[in-house]
C-alpha cells in the first residue's frame, strides 16, 4: 500500500493519536503537514521521525477553535504543498477547557467543544478542498459511544459537539461525492497515548483493566499505530465507495452489551 506522491494534513499531530496517523502515513510515503498548537518540541519531533522514514513535511502551528488561524494554517500547506490529499481533523483541548457535567459547564467550555470540534471541521473542510482534487480523503476524528450516551457526565459538551461533528460528515459526503472525495469519521475505543493518559492514575488503571479484561474482545486498548491503519487503509483508492460513514476502531468493543458484565457475555 503506497501513498507516495500524496500530501496529508493531520491536526494535533504532534502526539497521541494524531501522531500514530502521522508516521503512518508518512511509512506509506505520503507527505505530512505536523500540526500543533502549544508543544512544538513534540511537532519537530514527530517532523524527524517523518523524515527518518523517507518521507517529508513541515511543522505549522495553529488555534483550531479559531477560523483565521485554521485558514492560515491551509495557506501554509498550499504554499509548502500546492495541493491536499489527505486531510484528517483530529485535534481538540486539553481536558480542562471542557471536561465538566452538564449542569456545571460554562459557556465558554462549551464553546470551546464546539468550536475545536464541529466548527473547526467545517472550516477545515471548505479550505481543504480548495485543494484537493479527484479521490481526496477527509476524515473527522470521534468518539462515537460519547456522542449518543450519557454517562461520561463530564464529556456533556464534547460529546454533544462529536455528535454534531458525525451529523457534518454525513453532509458534506454528499456534498462533496460528485467530486470523488470521500468523508468519514473513524471513531477509536479507548486508546493508549492519548486522552486517557491525562485522566488521574487510578481512572486510567480502572479503564484499562476493565477493557483488557474482556470489555474489548481483543484483551487490549488500541494503539495510535492502530488508527494510523486505520486512517492509510481509507486512504487508498480501495476505499473509493466508501463514504458519510462512522468507522468503529475499537477491538470490537462496541460490539459489547453495557447492560450484561462481559464475563458473562464472552461466555
Amino acid at each position: 500500500m503506497s501513498l507516495n506522491g500524496k500530501y496529508a494534513l493531520i491536526t494535533g499531530s504532534s502526539r497521541g493519536i494524531g501522531r500514530g496517523i502521522a508516521l503512518k502515513l508518512a511509512a506509506n510515503k505520503a507527505r505530512v503537514a505536523v500540526h500543533y498548537y502549544q508543544n512544538q518540541e513534540a511537532a519537530n519531533k514527530t517532523l524527524a521521525e517523518i523524515r527518518s522514514l523517507g518521507s517529508d513535511g513541515f511543522v505549522v502551528q495553529a488555534d483550531i477553535t479559531k477560523p483565521a488561524e485554521i485558514q492560515a494554517l491551509f495557506r501554509k500547506v498550499k504554499t509548502d504543498f500546492g495541493a491536499l490529499d489527505i486531510f484528517v481533523s483530529n485535534a481538540r483541548p486539553e481536558i480542562p477547557e471542557f471536561f465538566v457535567s452538564p449542569m456545571e459547564v460554562s459557556l465558554e467550555q462549551w464553546d470551546t467543544a464546539f468550536d475545536s470540534q464541529v466548527k473547526a471541521f467545517l472550516v477545515g473542510v471548505r479550505e481543504a478542498t480548495k485543494l484537493m482534487g479527484t479521490g481526496g480523503r477527509i476524515f473527522a476524528m470521534t468518539y462515537a459511544p460519547g456522542s449518543r450516551t450519557g454517562g461520561l457526565q463530564p464529556w456533556a459538551g464534547m460529546g454533544s459537539a462529536k455528535a454534531a461533528l458525525e451529523s457534518l460528515v454525513r453532509y458534506f459526503a454528499v456534498a462533496l461525492a460528485k467530486r470523488g472525495i470521500t468523508v468519514n469519521a473513524i471513531s477509536p475505543g479507548w486508546t493508549e497515548d492519548s486522552v486517557m493518559n491525562t485522566l488521574p492514575t487510578q481512572a486510567q488503571e480502572l479503564i484499562r483493566n476493565w477493557h483488557t479484561r474482556g470489555w474489548t474482545p481483543m484483551g487490549r486498548l488500541g494503539t495510535p499505530q492502530d488508527i494510523g491503519n486505520v486512517v492509510a487503509l481509507f486512504s487508498t483508492e480501495d476505499a473509493s465507495w466508501i463514504t458519510g460513514q462512522v468507522i468503529y476502531a475499537d477491538g470490537g468493543a462496541s460490539l459489547m452489551n453495557s447492560e450484561i458484565p462481559p464475563e458473562i457475555q464472552l461466555g
